[in-house]
């Protein structure tokens, strides 16, 4: 025996043999036609080539006119055509109820349909026109997804045993290969849905007005889901309402519906559960309050889902299709991916809005305190000769006899005297700083705070913030609302300072009986001269624009909570201010939540 010879192999026990020559050569075509369809469609990647290219061979294979394959669409109850061959176009824009007709029986029963002569039988479609005989065998593609393989042919009786025996065989082949390509379709959508998300992106954030927010938010959920239409609701202050704020897509009946409650209505139950739900048909749900204006609007299919900002709900992103639709797994996952940006980007906006808002009071703030300042120099230069005034008048003691005019006129000028006295007190009085409420301020959370507050307006002028919390979490004694007035100044000021970008570098320090806040920025640094003269009132502003006063707050309140603060100069360049403040006495009680307040 050979060495190179090997042994033949062998078919398990329980395969099927065949002894009959004819059988034997009937199977071998079947699996012949069977690689047949296999190589003809092994390269598609979408559906409809796939499944005409195996169309055209078991054209050929069982020698028919026509073919086709439909698949169920469960939402519709319609069979929806997926690849024909040989069937005239009027066929094709037929509808093809699965409550009726040959194809609508196969898909119903799961049984094999062979009809000799479709002229006598009632329940046949009117496909092609000179047909006289159907074969049809049930696709079982995934559960609720059934369809038919059909052929017809032009003669009577043109199919066989052979020919359903192969059809049957050919369906499971085509069933394997319509899964394998939605598969791949599915995969493609899925990255062409999430590149398409992380390309608006930017966009969204890239706004920085609320309505700029809401307007963009909707219009790229609408493009990037393909809807009719896009609408964002958000609760009311008092959680109890859902109000429209952007609608893309929308007309006059829908952007003026009312307003939704949270208890009643279908949004609002997606607001309590805090997860995506659908609706198929909204003009026929009784799930959905505004049906009217859905038949309006040409709405149907709808998926809302929560807009979620920390741990709580805030709103809801809703999508809207013009004709009934069931929205996938995955339609589902990216818009709520979508949803989730969305929800950041409206907190970043409210954020940036809110230090706006905190800017221009303290803009404010510095110019009544300017004036403030300015009134109570004044009144206190005046002072000082009025009461030179005064003790001159009165050591003058001017008696004059009674019906003396002058007496009268000496009368009135004391009462002016008098009169202007009053006067430079309640100025001095206006001028003087309300009383400061004293108190243990646990200082990093203050600082982590005003950093949240600030970060986008850092971001959007390209500032780097680095921040080196003392891990020993130090506690200041002093009034927390002029801390943060303290720090969000000296912020300001190292912003405006690099207007070309930088780095801003908060640090604090436990010192034990003090503690050290440092304050850094990489800005063109200030004179020697600005330095020393920085937290003194009515100094000249060294940025464009500014008062000059915001520094000179800075130093009247640190001097108030006995304190003291100066601005250096780093070898690395930039301005470094250092404030000390005395820390709270190791016995007093510190809040249990440690924040500041903003």
């Amino acid at each position: 025996m050979s060495s190179s010879s090997h042994p033949e192999p062998r078919l398990p026990s329980h395969a099927p043999r065949i002894s009959d020559p004819d059988a034997l050569a009937r199977r071998r075509a079947q699996l012949e036609w069977l690689l047949a369809v296999h190589a003809a469609t092994d390269e598609k990647e979408t559906t409809g080539p796939a499944l005409e290219a195996a169309l055209e061979v078991v054209r050929r294979a069982v020698r028919a006119d026509a073919g086709l394959v439909v698949l169920l669409n469960p939402t519709t109850g319609f069979l929806e055509w997926q690849a024909a061959l040989g069937l005239p176009e009027s066929a094709l824009r037929q509808p093809l109820r699965v409550s009726e007709g040959i194809l609508g029986w196969v898909t119903r029963t799961g049984q094999v349909a062979r009809v000799d002569r479709l002229e006598e039988d009632p329940r046949a479609e009117a496909l092609r026109p000179r047909a006289r005989s159907l074969l049809a065998v049930p696709l079982d593609v995934a559960d609720p997804v059934r369809g038919v393989l059909a052929v017809l042919s032009d003669r009577p009786a043109a199919f066989g045993p052979w020919e359903t025996g192969w059809l049957e065989l050919c369906a499971g082949e085509l069933e394997r290969l319509i899964r394998r390509i939605w598969s791949l379709e599915r995969l493609r959508l899925r990255g062409q849905m999430f590149e398409r998300l992380a390309e608006v992106s930017p966009k969204v954030h890239g706004a920085y007005s609320l309505d700029d927010a809401l307007n963009t938010i909707t219009r790229e959920a609408g493009l990037l889901m393909q809807a009719r239409l896009c609408s964002l609701l958000l609760l009311d202050p008092e959680g109890q309402w859902l109000d429209l704020k952007a609608a893309w897509g929308a007309g006059p009946a829908y952007r003026n519906k009312a307003r939704l409650s949270v208890a009643e209505s279908f949004v609002g139950e997606v607001v309590r559960r805090r997860r995506p739900m659908q609706i198929s048909n909204v003009q026929t749900s009784s799930r959905y309050q505004h049906t009217a204006v859905a038949r309006e609007e040409g709405l149907v299919a709808l998926l809302s889902t929560p807009l979620i900002s920390g741990h709580r709900s805030v709103g809801v992103l809703n999508v809207y299709k013009g004709h009934p639709h069931v929205f996938s797994d995955l339609e589902v996952a990216v818009l709520r991916a979508f949803a989730d940006l969305s929800a950041q980007a409206l907190e970043r906006t409210r954020w940036h809005e809110r230090l706006l808002e905190l800017e221009e009071q303290l803009r404010r703030n510095e110019r009544l305190a300017a004036l403030g300042w300015l009134a109570a120099e004044v009144a206190h230069e005046v002072r000082n000769p009025l009461t030179v005034m005064q003790m001159l008048y009165h050591s003058l003691n001017l008696q004059f006899p009674p019906g003396d005019p002058r007496a009268e006129d000496a009368a009135v000028l004391g009462r002016k005297i008098e009169q202007l006295n009053r006067t430079v007190e309640r100025i001095l009085d206006f001028a003087r700083p309300g009383e400061a409420r004293f108190g243990p301020v646990p200082i990093n959370p203050l600082l982590e705070e005003l950093a949240r507050l600030v970060r986008h307006k850092l971001r959007q002028t390209n500032i780097e913030l680095v921040w080196r919390p003392d891990p020993r979490q130090p506690v200041v004694w002093g009034d927390a609302g002029q801390l943060e007035q303290v720090f969000l100044n000296l912020v300001l000021n190292a912003t405006e300072a690099m207007r070309e970008g930088g780095r801003l570098t908060l640090i604090t320090r436990d010192r034990g009986e003090a503690v050290e806040i440092l304050v850094e920025d990489t800005g063109p640094g200030m004179t020697p001269e600005q330095r020393r003269q920085a937290f003194r009132s009515m100094l000249p502003s060294t940025r464009q624009g500014g008062t000059g006063l915001g520094l000179a707050i800075v130093g009247r309140i640190v001097e108030a909570h006995q304190g003291r603060v100066r601005a250096e100069a780093p070898r690395s360049g930039g301005t470094r201010v250092r404030v000390t403040l005395p820390a709270a006495p190791p016995d007093v009680h510190t809040p249990g939540n440690a924040s500041a307040p903003a």
